[in-house]
């Protein structure tokens, strides 16, 4: 791609443009200009994406389908929810649209005034917060534009739209960007004619907005992939777009949801393993090579884990942990513009306080450095005489500096030894703090490095967990398995019939998806089988499940599913 300039190039530019004066913040342009046709161009398109970093996405609200920004359960924005998102570290912010459902059909598609003003409340509310905006169509891509491969009429409502949408911010500075459609996907192609069409959307859009005049003929304006997907396919796709279009104005922008048994917890992939590390490194190493040393800014413009849409739960804290470290060390290392998807279920958007903070740190702490982690946060100690216990140190360069409990730093050699990067803890340490009584977390231990943010490692008294039989009549309630838990901390739940045969949803594993097909309820003392998991197993059948425990503990439990109902006993039967 010849059209961009070289690394050298875009230095000496913006060594130019620190010697005139020129803003390089985020804020540079926080107003828009009186005359849209004088908006300053002199910041390049990389360094805007490059200014953006971090950034958050307002999810599930101007997107949420429904009546209006609170159908799907999050408050109004506020101007004090956007400054406190600015608070927080954010230098830019994605504001996802659903359109379509506000417009007035066919063949204007006029878009309900109220909504647009609404939109641009917004948006001049974020602008004002000192934050980098990107605006763009949502969910319209699954809601309509993906039938466009058989309703051609498709295109004319999309450009339709962004013809209102770039009249109306024509004028605002280039801290707004626009970002053509999130998650693009067609029914019914193949992938080579979905690059074709998707072609066609993007240069369309481009060559829309751009004819509106004033600051969008300078405007950033951000392409996805296919399904805002990094493998190599659907990269080369959109490197060809960019070359036909031949304009330095233009980012591109993909999402990271992770490997996706790890994502959702299911096949075993309970773990941040070798395989989920690869798979990301992956991902980055593509973008890189494809796009940013080409010269084209990246925005990452959604990540998280997809097992986040049922709750934060579903994957272990640790294992969910040393994913946003190792994601936040990549996204830096490769340039790579980040903006966090929140739905309303981190930062919560009354009190405008995480609702993890342990998790919100790790992310912010990967902006500028990385944290030390382990291959466990979980220490599970057994009534009676503890033994030892390992735990491997994953320092990132760090220097290790200490164990610390409630502000007390442990002694070496007394409480535990170092050797290499494997920490042990003393058994006797661990018969102190684990002590008698109660089950559950006893005390949480901080593993402190040199830079980054403390490991915690949590001393849990446990023993073995005890499932109970239990009866129903009607499955479509789903099934409670009577539960002690006793400390423990269920991981995954296999599924498999008496031949070995693999049973419910996901047939080709014998690992079940967490609270989709099984779900712990500690405060409830059960573990609950969904109607879903349920009504996918033979009729009539013996069901052998194994749940997998944290501790490394394994409990086998036995369905007999029948037309009567499901009756479940402990262990398995005898072979």
């Amino acid at each position: 791609m010849q059209r961009r300039r070289s690394p050298m190039a875009r230095w000496l530019a913006l060594a130019v443009a620190v010697v005139l004066g020129v803003g390089l913040g985020p804020s540079a342009q926080a107003a828009p200009p009186p005359d849209g046709d004088r908006v300053p161009t002199a910041l390049s398109a990389e360094r805007i994406v490059a200014d953006m970093q971090p950034g958050w996405n307002l999810g599930n609200t101007l997107d949420a389908v429904g009546a209006d920004e609170t159908a799907w359960g999050n408050p109004r924005v506020t101007p004090e929810l956007l400054r406190a998102v600015r608070a927080e570290g954010f230098r830019s912010i994605r504001i996802p649209v659903t359109w379509g459902q506000h417009d007035g059909g066919a063949p204007d598609h006029t878009i309900d005034p109220a909504v647009l003003d609404r939109v641009a409340e917004v948006v001049d509310l974020a602008l004002d917060a000192d934050l980098t905006v990107l605006l763009n169509l949502h969910h319209d891509s699954w809601m309509w534009l993906n039938q466009y491969p058989t309703q051609p009429e498709a295109k004319d409502r999309f450009l339709a739209l962004w013809r209102q949408i770039a009249h109306r911010f024509r004028d605002y500075p280039r801290t707004l960007l626009l970002e053509s459609i999130n998650e693009p996907q067609f029914a019914g192609v193949d992938d080579a004619r979905a690059y074709e069409l998707l072609n066609d959307l993007n240069t369309a859009f481009v060559d829309e907005v751009r004819a509106s005049g004033g600051g969008n003929a300078q405007r950033v304006l951000v392409l996805p992939t296919l399904h805002t997907d990094a493998g190599q396919a659907r990269l080369d796709a959109l490197v060809e777009t960019l070359d036909e279009l031949d304009d330095d104005n233009i980012a591109a922008t993909f999402h990271y949801y992770g490997y996706w048994p790890f994502s959702v917890n299911v096949a075993g992939g309970y773990r941040f393993d070798d395989t989920a590390r690869a798979d990301m490194l992956g991902a980055f190493d593509r973008v890189k090579t494809s796009l940013v040393d080409r010269g084209v800014p990246v925005i990452l413009g959604e990540y998280g884990l997809l097992g986040f849409d049922r709750h934060t739960g579903t994957i272990e804290q640790g294992e969910k942990l040393r994913f946003f470290e190792l994601f936040g060390w990549l996204a830096r290392t490769h340039d790579v513009t980040t903006m966090w998807w929140d739905n309303g279920q981190h930062l919560d958007r009354v009190a405008h306080t995480w609702r993890d903070p342990q998790l919100a740190d790790h992310i912010a702490t990967s902006w500028t450095t990385r944290s030390g982690t382990a291959t466990t946060d979980q220490l599970f100690v057994r009534p009676g005489s503890p033994a030892d216990q390992t735990v491997t140190l994953e320092p990132h360069g760090h220097a290790f500096t200490g164990v610390w409990l409630d502000g007390r730093r442990l002694k070496r050699s007394d409480d535990y030894t170092l050797d290499g990067d494997q920490l042990t803890l003393h058994g006797s340490l661990l018969a102190a703090l684990a002590g008698s009584g109660d089950y559950g977390v006893r005390a949480a231990l901080e593993v402190r490095f040199s830079r980054g943010v403390p490991w915690t490692v949590q001393v849990i008294r446990a023993d073995a967990p005890v499932l109970s039989a239990a009866v129903t009549a009607d499955p479509a309630d789903g099934f409670a398995i009577p539960t002690r838990f006793n400390g423990d901390r269920l991981a995954t739940m296999e599924s498999v019939y008496p031949d070995g045969a693999f049973a419910g949803p996901h047939n080709w594993t014998s690992y079940k998806e967490f609270d989709a097909a099984f779900a712990p309820d500690e405060a409830g003392d059960r573990i609950l089988l969904r109607p879903a998991f349920l009504a996918e197993l033979a009729q009539p059948s013996t069901v052998l499940l194994t749940f997998h425990f944290w501790s490394g503990e394994r409990v086998a439990y036995t369905l007999e599913v029948g037309e009567g109902g499901v009756v479940g006993t402990p262990g398995h039967p005898a072979a």
